[in-house]
């Protein structure tokens, strides 16, 4: 036993500041210190980051093309409150695909949701959304019982029957600003980019701010996946992509002229169906990806070797 250890042994440093430790092999350690010195917490960017849209009750505002069409020609201005909507299973790897479903977008007291006096479910807001809307209010209304059930500690409490249970009171504007979202919880990890004012749903999270094409290049690529292995997960063994697992990542700054040529390959990526030019570029951004955290070839191959043996458990 004595032999063994000597030859497969290896020794470690404890921190002496408080701080969490875990055993790592010794390029799992080299890994772990170049990140470190690299990179820059996520949440220290210039960015935002958030959950999606809870309705409670997606029967009632998640509607499809024809339904938005009859609500619209009967009341026009029922379009002023139906936005498209993206779902975790929309997701790809950069782009997403749209199913062509929309939202029902109903803020707490709507359409007297500005008023910060109205503290809990309002009556005059809701004879007033039925007077104002009245084609979104019938739709609604057949759902009452469902929605008035939904959760019963705030619905007609806190707010009407009719709203949505989460609607992004803090942070509504930010869903019409260009993002990154990915789905929450899942064996696979995709982040696409989204640049047309899609609500999205709590079964994922997005990110508004600067550089987001960058990061998005970072969070897709092969060290992404390495950053995220750490992630929470659910019973099932899926990873849980909440704010909290994103925001710790450790992102190298970036040369201008780098992004740029990282930015021009995203969009590249963004606009092709081409299955064979998709993979050339996508390994060309995991060259410059390793490249940014000076990783060398050994390095490298631990990542891919760690991506490949996780990608087999789920």
């Amino acid at each position: 036993m004595t032999d063994y250890f000597k030859r497969y042994g290896s020794s470690i440093s404890f921190p002496d500041n408080g701080q969490s430790w875990v055993i790592l092999s010794d390029i799992e350690k080299r890994i772990k210190e170049k990140i470190e010195k690299i990179g820059k917490p996520l949440k220290d960017w210039d960015i935002s980051i958030y959950r999606g849209i809870l309705t409670g009750c997606n029967a009632a505002f998640i509607i499809d093309k024809n339904k938005r069409d009859e609500l619209v020609k009967k009341s026009p201005n029922s379009a002023e409150i139906i936005r498209p909507i993206l779902r975790g299973r929309d997701i790809k790897r950069y782009g997403y695909e749209f199913a062509d479903l929309y939202l029902l977008f109903i803020p707490w007291h709507f359409p007297l949701h500005l008023d910060a006096t109205i503290t809990g479910a309002s009556k005059d807001a809701e004879k007033l959304f039925k007077k104002e809307y009245p084609a979104v209010y019938s739709h609604l209304f057949q759902y009452k019982n469902m929605l008035s059930t939904r959760n019963t500690a705030e619905t007609g409490i806190r707010y009407e029957w009719y709203a949505l249970q989460r609607w992004g009171s803090n942070y509504r504007d930010d869903f019409s600003k260009q993002k990154i979202v990915w789905k929450r919880v899942g064996s696979i990890l995709r982040f696409c980019y989204d640049n047309e004012k899609h609500m999205v749903l709590d079964s994922t999270c997005f990110a508004t701010g600067n550089h987001l094409k960058y990061l998005l290049a970072v969070l897709n690529s092969d060290v992404g996946c390495y950053l995220l292995q750490d992630a929470p997960k659910t019973g099932t063994g899926d990873l849980l992509i909440s704010v909290q697992a994103i925001e710790p990542l450790q992102i190298p700054n970036i040369p201008t002229k780098c992004e740029q040529e990282l930015i021009t390959l995203v969009d590249t990526l963004l606009s092709s169906k081409n299955i064979t030019i998709i993979t050339e570029i996508e390994n060309e951004i995991n060259k410059i990806i390793f490249a940014l955290y000076n990783f060398d070839q050994t390095e490298i191959q631990q990542i891919k070797h760690i991506i490949h043996k996780n990608s087999k458990k789920s």
